[in-house]
């Protein structure tokens, strides 16, 4: 099982890096060679040695969490399947994002109370200090990041709108093809937290 870590804060959606990664993998390159493409001719356009590292590593990440056939829909898919895919490999990759997205979004979902506010977040971060030591000992500054770049990477990818310092919850609709190749690869369990189904 993933260790639960609090590096996306830093790091965020990335959809644009994953669009881009998708499209040389389409290419012919390799993840590997993505990587080192990444480290060698900076292909995400970034500011330092340390943060081309940072992105490059956990694009490596997503993308190994996907298959050829979830690469070429975000290369090739229309925006709205492009960005849920995107969505799916931070859900694969982010044991603590995940959590949320099952524990706070689907169940808000399910109650349709469509409003996510900073107390939900606040009692979700409460709620796994208390069962992880890990996420207990972080400071209240990242627990406040974390819900910054969730409600950010909601917002980005269509599963959430801007309400004042609230976050309202707009489901989107998912293509049939990706939701039973995803039954298919038995995630029903990534379906459901993001589509607020039982």
């Amino acid at each position: 099982m993933l260790k639960y870590k609090s590096t996306i804060k830093a790091r965020s959606f990335l959809y644009l890096e994953m669009k881009k990664a998708s499209n040389l993998h389409l290419q012919g390159l390799s993840i590997d060679e993505i990587n080192q493409k990444a480290l060698e001719d900076n292909i995400f356009l970034l500011n330092t040695e340390n943060r081309i590292k940072e992105i490059a590593s956990t694009i490596e990440d997503r993308m190994r969490a996907l298959d050829e056939f979830l690469i070429k829909k975000i290369a090739q898919g229309n925006l709205e399947t492009s960005k849920q895919i995107t969505l799916y490999s931070i859900l694969k990759t982010d044991r603590l994002f995940f959590e949320f997205m099952q524990e706070v979004y689907r169940d808000k979902y399910l109650l349709m109370d469509y409003i996510i506010t900073n107390k939900d977040f606040g009692i979700f971060f409460q709620k796994k200090a208390e069962q992880s030591q890990r996420v207990a000992s972080w400071e209240d500054y990242t627990y406040y990041k974390l819900g910054q770049v969730y409600k950010r990477i909601l917002v980005e990818a269509g599963y959430a709108r801007k309400n004042k310092t609230n976050i309202e919850i707009t489901r989107p609709i998912m293509e049939k093809d990706i939701m039973d190749h995803l039954k298919d690869r038995g995630d029903h369990i990534y379906l459901q937290a993001m589509l607020g189904e039982m």
